[in-house]
């Protein structure tokens, strides 16, 4: 089965931090492709005599958004970076997809676990609407979000997590600081790695399963531990980012 491909244009774009562009095109000449929310678009880009391909989630929540959104790091001399930074709205880049299998699978479970750093949270907030079908169809069903940065001002789209878990008491979000501590530290807020978040919350590989999205090294070392926990690849599910503005 031949990859489709689509031509996607800027309608607007804007600076979410100091290091992170988030993006919302619209299409050429066709509505936005059905997604699953998890999922990613790949853009190829041309560069000299090739045409290099660079992976991101899909950030679109759907039912509030027509556009096909998503988040880009910067990276020093990335050939995405470049792109992205720089393109104006009106410019357009030619996409495919949508492709990926980090999304909330049809079954029993008592409890996920989200976990991300920087851009990895951005399947998760695609996620939402579905989320909050979910709790209101498992009076039982519990959801941790664990997003890991450098620094507090770091943080993506903290406010609609926050108000996400205002509105629904059986979603909790919390935020991990790896270089910093703020010393107006809030209740969701925690210093170190997004990984030593996993010693407070009782883990149980029986009714647990864990959603892992981001750093390749932040991925690893959480999978180990959670290991040592008892979980295996059926209960924990990965996505690396490496790399993408590359």
């Amino acid at each position: 089965m031949a990859i489709k491909q689509f031509n996607i244009i800027l309608d607007w774009s804007q600076m979410i931090t100091s290091r992170v562009c988030h993006l919302a095109f619209q299409l050429e000449a066709a509505e936005l492709p059905a997604f699953i929310p998890g999922q990613f678009i790949t853009l190829l880009i041309p560069q000299d005599d090739k045409i290099l391909r660079r992976s991101f989630s899909i950030a679109t929540v759907q039912g509030k958004s027509q556009h096909l959104e998503i988040a880009a790091g910067h990276m020093e001399n990335g050939v995405a970076t470049n792109l992205l930074f720089n393109l104006q709205p009106g410019e357009s880049v030619t996409a495919s997809g949508p492709f990926g299998r980090l999304i909330l699978r049809d079954e029993d479970v008592k409890r996920y676990i989200l976990v991300a750093t920087g851009t990895g949270v951005t399947p998760y907030r695609a996620m939402l609407p579905q989320i909050a079908e979910r709790l209101q169809q498992n009076p039982h069903l519990e959801i941790v979000l664990m997003l890991g940065v450098r620094k507090r001002d770091e943080l993506l789209y903290p406010e609609e997590f926050l108000q996400f878990a205002a509105e629904h008491e059986r979603f909790t979000f919390q935020s991990f600081y790896s270089r910093e501590q703020p010393t107006d530290q809030k209740e969701y807020e925690y210093a170190g790695h997004v990984q030593v978040g996993f010693t407070n919350l009782n883990l149980n590989a029986e009714h647990d399963i864990v959603y892992l999205c981001g750093n390749p090294d932040m991925i690893d070392h959480s999978f180990e531990l959670l290991k040592e926990q008892g979980f295996d690849a059926h209960n924990v599910r990965r996505e690396k980012y490496i790399s993408s503005g590359h």
